[in-house]
């Protein structure tokens, strides 16, 4: 299932940035890749959806649920088989049985979590992002897309200009610092998560 973008082509004119209208149609398909970016690194969806997922029983009796805020859970299995004897706390799941017995298990959970509109700075983020990308399109060398050239440095007599490579492909790679900050705030690291 595809989820809406995080950001709208009206939240990257209201942020000051004018688009042409043969590139409204550009402007919505770089807000979906930097949504996707953006979801990717947090590890989660960060809007509001239902999703299933299968953990690593953990030893003890709490389970993380990945993607606050945790809004409610339908449905818990355990090694296959349904179990309904477990509590939702603090973005955890509580059962007195354990969710591993002498064996390792697998949890599949299904359960609706995220926010009902996405953050400020979440919008921001995905509206740079793009805004980079059209920029870059609008280039006019036919480069466009191939790279992000960062000038690192320029000379003024005799002109020079000299790019540097940051290790970055596209303007839609992030900075491990916000892949770090994007993880920590919305409880990335799910390896299996499947929306619904």
């Amino acid at each position: 299932m595809a989820l809406d973008p995080l950001a709208t082509v009206a939240d990257l004119e209201a942020r000051g940035f004018a688009l042409s209208a043969s590139e409204t149609d550009i402007a919505g398909v770089y807000l979906g890749v930097a949504s996707a970016a953006v979801r990717e690194a947090a590890g989660t969806a960060i809007t509001r959806v239902t999703s299933t997922i299968t953990l690593e029983g953990a030893r003890g009796q709490w389970l993380r649920l990945p993607g606050p805020p945790i809004v409610s859970v339908a449905a818990v299995t355990v090694d296959g088989t349904a179990v309904t004897d477990w509590r939702l706390r603090s973005e955890r799941l509580w059962r007195a049985a354990g969710w591993t017995g002498c064996e390792p298990s697998e949890a599949q959970i299904t359960y609706t979590h995220g926010l009902l509109e996405a953050p400020e700075d979440i919008v921001d983020l995905v509206c740079r992002m793009a805004a980079a990308a059209i920029v870059a399109s609008r280039d006019g060398d036919g480069e466009g897309m191939a790279a992000v050239k960062e000038v690192t440095s320029e000379r003024l007599g005799d002109w020079s200009v000299t790019y540097g490579a940051d290790g970055r492909i596209s303007e839609m790679d992030l900075p491990q610092y916000w892949r770090e900050r994007l993880q920590a705030r919305f409880g990335g690291g799910i390896d299996m998560l499947r929306l619904l």
